[in-house]
């Protein structure tokens, strides 16, 4: 099978064997998994981080959010079929869905939405697994609620924030203000609906001041957390709390002590990476995902359709998300 890989990690995306093309064996399903062939997938800031940062002994496939067909399934599989329509974001310590087939466990993996693309569906699945998560487990906001409550969502305008502004406005009752610094992506914060949209290369304690808001509730902090970190804790009412995805290079925890402020890490790879007695719950809220997305209450993220699925145009897809101005995601679709 057709594969996209990488195998020297640290090169410049520029260089054409930071990502390239070979052959692989096709793979061979365990007890639980599905045997995907592979529609279309997105390109998310971890494959690059990877690329980037994880030595390989061997060429690695990378990518984790993919749109495909179940071909075949291992002998304890319950939830799906072969011919079922897929949509999921795998797990980092296995292959990824930059190729022409994948595997992946059932527990993790939702039936693809029907009113929307196979590229449309293939930008939602890493995202709201991270965004869901974050909202309704960490920050622990129940559905329906939230009322008299704010949220401030620094840097969202990128693929997780795109879905979360959507979740929160959407089945809570927060007010949810947004960070963009340029007008295409607060015009597309506005429109996916955020109540307000503040300029994260300002200060954002006077941001919200600007609006007349002296303090939020909560804060989803997903890219740049440390050079928010002194103005996110400001803002922060007393017993406030943040999450965040990113990897800060320092985080000085020390300041949220004054304001009991409680912190909360989101990687949605984390169920499936210790197999968590509760894993299937991803299952559960992709599920979920995909009737809202059919009902017209959550739409799709794609922002950019780069193309086939080719190494030339997976380097352009990293290049741009490493050149911090995305919005939305980026999808490729077919081989």
């Amino acid at each position: 099978m057709k594969a996209i890989v990488y195998h020297q990690h640290g090169l410049p995306i520029s260089d054409p064997q930071a990502l390239f093309e070979t052959d692989l064996p096709v793979p061979q399903p365990g007890p639980r998994d599905l045997l995907v062939k592979i529609h279309a997938v997105a390109v998310n800031p971890v494959d690059t981080k990877l690329r980037r940062n994880v030595p390989t002994p061997e060429p690695r496939v990378l990518g984790w959010d993919a749109v495909g067909t179940v071909e075949s399934v291992g002998a304890d599989v319950s939830l799906f079929q072969p011919g079922d329509e897929i949509f999921y974001a795998g797990v980092i310590d296995r292959p990824g869905s930059y190729a022409e087939y994948n595997l992946v466990d059932e527990r993790i993996v939702g039936h693809k939405p029907r009113s929307i693309s196979q590229a449309e569906a293939a930008a939602l699945p890493l995202t709201a697994i991270t965004a869901w998560e974050m909202l309704f487990d960490r920050l622990g906001v129940p559905e329906g609620g939230g009322a008299g409550q704010t949220l401030l969502v620094v840097g969202a305008a990128g693929g997780v924030g795109s879905i979360l502004v959507q979740l929160a406005r959407q089945l809570t009752q927060l007010r949810v203000i947004g960070t963009a610094s340029r007008p295409e992506t607060r015009d597309w914060l506005l429109g996916l609906g955020a109540h307000m949209v503040i300029d994260h290369s300002l200060p954002l304690f006077n941001e919200l001041q600007r609006l007349g808001i002296e303090e939020v509730d909560l804060v989803a902090s997903l890219t740049h957390t440390d050079q928010h970190a002194d103005q996110i804790i400001l803002a922060l009412k007393p017993q406030g709390k943040l999450a965040l995805i990113d990897d800060p290079a320092k985080l000085d925890v020390m300041p949220l002590k004054r304001k009991s402020i409680s912190l909360h890490w989101e990687l949605m790879f984390t169920r499936p990476l210790f197999k968590t007695p509760d894993m299937v719950r991803q299952h559960e809220l992709l599920e979920r995902v995909s009737q809202l997305v059919d009902a017209g209450t959550l739409k799709t993220t794609l922002a950019d359709h780069f193309g086939l699925v080719t190494a030339e145009n997976l380097r352009r897809a990293h290049a741009l998300i490493e050149s911090g101005k995305a919005r939305g995601k980026i999808v490729l679709e077919g081989f």
